[in-house]
C-alpha cells in the first residue's frame, strides 16, 4: 500500500506567498525566467532558475548556477520570506483555473493533498510511472537538489478516489481558514490549508495505508527520479527516503491534448502527402479549426487547410499502448511516412500543450516555421493508469496537466 507522511515544509510568510509562487521550473526557458521574475526578488525562480541572477551567457548546469541557486534560498530564509513548519503537517492544495478560450472551454477546479512519499515505493513500483526519463534532465535535478540541500520539485501524482479520505479534506477545507489564497497572473485561483491536528493527520495516513494500492505520476518523473537517485546517495539521511508529492483523486483531474508541429514533410509535396494518409486514415476537409471529437480522430492543418483525419479499421493495434491516438500518429505518420523514428530527439517536430489552443498550431504552421499541425484527441486517466499497471511506457509528450502546482509553496528540506 502507498505510504506517505506529513512533513514540515519550507513555505512562504502568507503575506508573501503570491511573490514567491512560481510557475515551475521546466516549463519556462531562462530569458522567460528573468522576466518572470524582474523586480521580484521575493520569486521562486531566483531558486529553481537561478542562472537569472548570473550573467546571459552562463552554462545553465554549471555549478555556479546550483551554488547561486543555495545562496538564493538561504538569502529567503534569513530574510523572513521563507520559514520551517514547526511540525510535521498534510496540506491542501486546491487550483481553480477558469474557462479560457480558444482552449477547451472548461475550467479546472482540482484539490491534492500535499505530503511527502517514500523513495521505497517509487523504486518498488507502488508509485507507477508511464515515462521514461532522460539522464541530462535527471543530472540537473540531482545537482540541485545536492547543492541546496532541499527538494523543490512538486511530483504532481494521483490515485483512484477513497470516498473517505475525499470527505476528510472536503471537511477540513469548509471549517478551517486557508493559510494562502492568491490568483496568479495566469488567472489560476491557489488556495493552501494546513492540516495541523495530529488526529486528522493519523486518520490521513491510516487511510492511505488501508485504500489506496498505488499512486501514479502525472506530471515529474524527472524529479521524482532525481528524488530517488539523490536518496540513495544519502542512506543516512532520513529526510531523503521520501520525496514532495501533490496527490489528487483521479475524478478531479482531466488530461489536456499535446498536439505536435513537423517542420517539413519528408520531401513530399502535400498533394502525395494526402493521397498517402488515405491508406490508413479517411479524410475529410473541414471548414474550422479541428478539436477532434473523439479517440481515432486528429485534425491536419496544411497549407492553410484543416482536415479531419479518423483511423481506418485494422490499422492499429488494441492493447494499452498501441491503441492510443499518439501511438497511431507516430506509427501511422511520423515513423511511417516523415521518418520521424525518435520523437524525443528529432529536431524536425516539436510538441504543442493543448492550454495554448488551435491558433498556436495554425501561426506555427503560417509563419512558415512549420509544415503541417496535428490535433489529438487527448489521453484519458483511465488509458493512463491502464499503461503504468502493465508497465508500458507512453510515447513521449503524450498527456498535458492543467494546471499546473506552483513552485515555492512547499520545499522538502533535507
Amino acid at each position: 500500500m502507498a505510504i506517505i507522511k506529513p512533513f514540515g515544509a519550507l513555505r512562504p510568510s502568507p503575506e508573501l506567498a503570491q511573490q514567491v509562487a512560481s510557475p515551475p521550473y521546466d516549463v519556462l526557458n531562462s530569458l522567460e525566467a528573468r522576466s518572470e521574475a524582474n523586480g521580484n526578488p521575493n520569486s521562486f525562480l531566483h531558486v529553481t532558475k537561478s542562472e537569472i541572477d548570473l550573467p546571459l551567457d552562463t552554462d545553465i548546469h554549471c555549478q555556479q548556477v546550483y551554488e547561486k541557486a543555495k545562496e538564493n534560498l538561504q538569502r529567503l530564509i534569513k530574510e523572513g520570506v521563507l520559514f520551517k513548519e514547526e511540525k510535521p503537517c498534510y496540506y491542501i492544495y486546491q487550483l481553480i483555473m477558469p474557462a479560457r478560450a480558444g482552449t477547451d472551454g472548461n475550467g479546472r477546479n482540482q484539490t491534492g493533498l500535499v505530503c511527502v512519499s517514500s523513495v521505497d515505493d517509487y523504486n518498488k513500483d507502488v508509485i507507477k510511472k508511464h515515462e521514461f526519463t532522460r539522464p541530462e534532465k535527471e543530472k540537473d535535478r540531482i545537482n540541485h537538489m545536492q547543492a541546496i540541500q532541499a527538494q523543490t520539485g512538486n511530483v504532481f501524482m494521483a490515485y483512484r478516489d477513497v470516498t473517505e479520505i475525499n470527505a476528510l479534506i472536503n471537511g477540513w477545507k469548509t471549517t478551517n481558514k486557508p493559510v494562502y489564497d492568491f490568483t496568479a497572473a495566469d488567472l489560476i485561483r491557489h488556495t493552501v490549508w494546513v492540516i495541523d491536528r495530529s488526529i486528522v493527520i493519523d486518520s490521513i495516513t491510516r487511510l492511505f495505508e488501508a485504500h489506496v494500492p498505488c499512486t501514479y505520476i502525472a506530471d515529474g518523473h524527472h524529479r521524482a527520479a532525481s528524488a530517488a537517485k539523490v536518496s540513495a546517495a544519502l542512506p543516512q539521511n532520513i529526510n531523503a527516503k521520501y520525496f514532495l508529492t501533490t496527490i489528487f483523486p483521479s475524478t478531479q483531474l482531466t488530461i489536456l491534448d499535446y498536439n505536435r508541429v513537423v517542420r517539413d514533410l519528408n520531401g513530399l509535396t502535400a498533394e502525395k502527402f494526402l493521397g498517402m494518409l488515405q491508406d490508413d486514415f479517411y479524410i475529410t476537409l473541414s471548414p474550422e479549426p479541428v478539436n477532434p471529437s473523439r479517440q481515432h480522430e486528429f485534425g491536419l492543418y496544411l497549407g492553410g487547410q484543416w482536415y479531419i483525419l479518423s483511423s481506418r479499421p485494422g490499422t492499429y493495434s488494441s492493447d494499452p499502448v498501441g491503441v492510443l491516438d499518439v501511438t497511431i500518429l507516430s506509427n501511422n505518420i511520423l515513423d511511417k511516412m516523415l521518418y520521424i523514428t525518435d520523437q524525443r530527439t528529432d529536431k524536425r517536430i516539436d510538441f504543442v500543450g493543448g492550454i495554448r489552443g488551435l491558433q498556436e498550431l495554425e501561426k506555427r504552421v503560417n509563419s512558415g516555421e512549420m509544415k503541417a499541425a496535428f490535433s489529438l484527441y487527448p489521453v484519458s486517466i483511465d488509458q493512463l493508469f491502464a499503461i503504468a499497471d502493465s508497465g508500458n511506457v507512453m510515447p513521449p509528450k503524450s498527456t498535458w496537466f492543467e494546471p499546473k502546482l506552483r513552485d515555492g509553496l512547499f520545499t522538502h528540506l533535507l
